[in-house]
């Protein structure tokens, strides 16, 4: 199935303005990110088709997210955009970009997470399974949505997760090592 990203993101932004702005300039930083790493770890074969359309997508849901600051004014946490955005790429018929929506966020978010924090998601696991979702996950880390311009150092990255408990970091690091992006 052939699919135009930044038309799906279109249909669902008309009355979004401000955030179809910081969405997409982040998409755009993320999927670059996502292509430059898998590029690198062509001996991994990673599906760079996928990894461009699911990277550009895997933010869709913000709009339904109470975040001023990025021009949301939805109802909900922040913590559920990916959630959100997994409902609507199930919807639009694609599953898999759906399972990045949901599983990006942090470092993946774990069923106990949800069910010790009370968090307002589905009691599951949403952590980053197949290769193309860990690729994506890392690539968003290094780009907040209010400044896509400035890249994160992985320091940098590893200070902020580390505020959402060491298995977030020990999780990302390992990532790193896989994609050759932290020695040791």
């Amino acid at each position: 199935m052939k699919i135009n990203p930044e038309k799906l993101i279109e249909k669902y932004y008309p009355k979004f303005p401000v955030a179809y702005h910081y969405l997409v300039d982040h998409s755009r930083a993320v999927s670059q990110k996502a292509l430059e790493i898998a590029t690198a770890n062509k001996k991994l074969k990673p599906d760079l088709k996928f990894i461009q359309e699911a990277a550009m997508l895997h933010d869709i849901g913000i709009f339904q997210v109470y975040a001023p600051q990025i021009g949301c004014y939805g109802q909900k946490p922040y913590i559920c955009h990916g959630w959100e955005g997994r409902k609507i790429l199930e919807k639009e018929g694609l599953p898999k970009h759906a399972l990045v929506c949901e599983r990006h966020i942090g470092a993946g978010i774990s069923k106990e997470e949800v069910e010790k924090q009370n968090l307002p998601l589905p009691r599951r696991n949403m952590i980053p399974l197949s290769l193309e979702e860990k690729i994506i996950c890392v690539a968003d880390k290094f780009y907040s949505k209010r400044d896509t311009g400035k890249e994160l150092s992985i320091d940098e990255i590893i200070k902020e997760l580390s505020f959402y408990g060491k298995d977030k970091v020990k999780r990302f690091q390992s990532w790193l090592k896989l994609l050759g992006l932290l020695k040791c």
